[in-house]
């Protein structure tokens, strides 16, 4: 039995791949099938560039996430506080 390569990809595919992409997760041919999708579908090209552009963005931003003690602290204070408002 011989297998048929499947080069051309529905938009949801093609988006999901561009997200796998963003994170350095996507195969080498995922990326070829994803290359031949843009070539005629302009909304994955859009969406493509607009991944892009929010990667770029998240890159640069000089945002600090809260330590995993910070967090839990502030979930307990959060549970404790809504406790005292239900019924």
């Amino acid at each position: 039995m011989s297998k048929k390569v499947k080069i051309f990809v529905s938009c949801e595919e093609a988006n999901h791949v561009c997200d796998k992409t963003q994170y350095h997760e996507a195969s080498f041919w995922e990326k070829v099938k994803l290359n031949i999708h843009l070539l005629y579908c302009r909304a994955c090209r859009e969406y493509t560039q607009n991944n892009q552009k929010l990667t770029k963005v998240i890159k640069k931003s000089e945002v600090e996430c809260l330590n995993s003690m910070v967090k839990d602290k502030m979930k307990a204070q959060f549970k404790t506080e809504l406790e005292k408002h239900q019924f």
